[in-house]
């Protein structure tokens, strides 16, 4: 830990919110089981990538963290931790919000105007609910986005 407090990285410890009980080992109960089964298919949880052209707001990392923030809670999600590092000279901002259902992180060239956003969401969430949030935070002119099914289950 003492290695990335020196780079600015400071990770808070484990709330209870991200240690799971696991009832099997006291056999009281069933585990429950937080794939999502969709049209047939089932899996671990969706995978948005988001690629923001002539976008704006790239460079204040206060307001990207507040949006990723609304984006989480508009799809359901439960967050857990944020880091968000500002970088010089350009002004680029690289971020990720921990969820207890996976992530959602930010990369952004501000003198492109471009951001590439990865949001990975298991159980009962809906990361295409976060995009409203993320188009009007940062307001582009298009957006390029691709989605995997991550760990499907043949």
């Amino acid at each position: 830990m003492n290695a990335l407090t020196r780079l600015g990285m400071v990770s808070d410890p484990p709330s209870n919110a991200q240690t799971i009980d696991h009832p099997e080992a006291s056999g009281s109960e069933e585990r429950k089981d937080y794939f999502v089964e969709r049209n047939g298919l089932r899996f671990a949880g969706t995978h948005l990538l988001l690629d923001l052209w002539g976008a704006s707001g790239l460079d204040d990392p206060e307001a990207i963290e507040r949006a990723l923030r609304e984006a989480a809670v508009a799809a359901g999600a439960t967050i857990l931790h944020g880091h968000f590092h500002h970088f010089s000279p350009n002004g680029g901002v690289s971020g990720v919000l921990v969820l207890a259902e996976s992530h959602i992180s930010i990369h952004t060239w501000p003198e492109r105007d471009f951001a590439a956003i990865d949001i990975f969401m298991c159980g009962a969430c809906d990361p295409y609910a976060s995009i409203p949030a993320l188009k009007k935070a940062f307001r582009p002119e298009r957006i390029l986005l691709g989605e995997q099914r991550r760990g499907l289950v043949g």
